[in-house]
């Protein structure tokens, strides 16, 4: 392999390897209504991130705020570790693609999920574990009294049955917010900020820092600095809000940033967008812009000629329909329909629905 140029790659794993949102499925598993719950706290995690841009706040933790709820109906992390090998699912062609990038470049998954669902990523997959940057977490370190049991299982039936949060292009904060909209902001905000703090289940919210938004960023800088190469030499692909420092910075850097399937968050900030439905694609990306550069890219199809740059059990995965587009300004609406679209067609409505 040493006549490869030097390149690595960084990929998200919930979107471009894998179908689930392992926390949203462990919410609707285990806490009622717990679909509706997780979706609420999801959107305005969007809000604070995004909108408000509240300091010392990031995209992803959502898998902070909820982990309180997670003990309170009864998760230990044997049981996350049980619920995330029984329920994974991969996206076609997932061990094909990890085993063939994992041969050629330097490859690591960095994913906002916690620690267990990567454990059980790597175990189907034969990825290398000291590859992966993600969420840790340890939910038996922490005891929980029957009062606070109480407690949040009355919180999390409040914020399951509260209208989802939603707000108007170009807001900037709560005070553009229609009158219900911001009752709703301000009694989430009093949940996690004020009363979940004072229980002693609010060590949690201390102690665990997800690996979204600029932890992701901070990752790709330390995959770079293992390798021993520049972030120009980056390749990364995300699909979601909390891709988007990640994909920012390797774009502004010179490396290629790619979005897979992904929402309004991850394409304004992706150089290029990928609409599919087979994760091997990545991999014939990845080749022609090692080879041609990055305009080979621009409006990229299945083409017998470039299909032979890759082995039979990557060439196997694109009989799928696929498209590859530039991200231009003037274009994002459109994109962002055909992207969104693909993205529930592949992962469900309500995950897609998911920022």
């Amino acid at each position: 392999m040493s006549d490869l140029p030097r390149l690595f790659i960084c990929l998200d794993c919930e979107g471009p390897i894998t179908q689930n949102d392992n926390a949203f499925e462990m919410a609707e598993a285990f806490i009622p209504h717990g679909g509706g719950f997780f979706a609420r706290v999801s959107r305005y995690d969007d809000f604070l991130a995004d909108v408000l841009k509240r300091p010392g706040y990031k995209a992803g933790d959502t898998l902070r705020l909820i982990l309180p709820f997670f003990k309170a109906f009864g998760l230990t992390n044997q049981e996350i570790r049980r619920f995330s090998r029984k329920t994974l699912r991969l996206l076609p062609g997932a061990c094909e693609f990890l085993a063939w990038a994992k041969e050629r470049y330097p490859t690591f998954i960095i994913s906002t999920s916690y620690r267990p669902y990567l454990d059980a990523l790597c175990e189907a997959c034969s990825f290398p574990p000291e590859n992966v940057f993600c969420t840790e977490v340890d939910l038996d370190s922490q005891g929980l009294s029957e009062e606070e049991r109480r407690i949040l299982e009355e919180l999390a039936q409040e914020i399951a049955a509260m209208p989802l949060l939603d707000w108007p292009e170009g807001a900037k904060g709560p005070d553009d917010l229609e009158p219900e909209m911001r009752q709703v902001f301000e009694r989430l905000d009093e949940i996690f900020f004020s009363l979940l703090p004072r229980l002693s289940v609010g060590r949690l919210l201390k102690e665990v820092n997800p690996v979204g938004g600029q932890e992701k960023a901070r990752a790709t800088e330390e995959a770079a600095q293992r390798v021993g190469l520049p972030l120009s030499s980056a390749i990364y692909v995300g699909d979601s809000i909390t891709d988007a420092p990640a994909l920012e910075e390797v774009r502004r850097a010179g490396g290629l940033s790619v979005s897979f399937n992904g929402n309004r968050y991850a394409l304004r900030a992706a150089e290029v967008a990928v609409v599919a439905y087979d994760v091997r694609v990545i991999a014939l990306m990845v080749e022609i812009y090692r080879q041609r550069g990055r305009q080979a890219l621009r409006g990229l199809r299945r083409d017998s000629a470039l299909l032979s740059l890759l082995p039979p059990e990557i060439q196997s995965g694109l009989d799928k329909p696929f498209e590859i587009y530039e991200v231009r300004e003037e274009d994002l609406p459109r994109l962002i329909e055909i992207s969104e679209n693909a993205r529930k067609a592949v992962r469900g409505v309500a995950i897609g629905a998911l920022g």
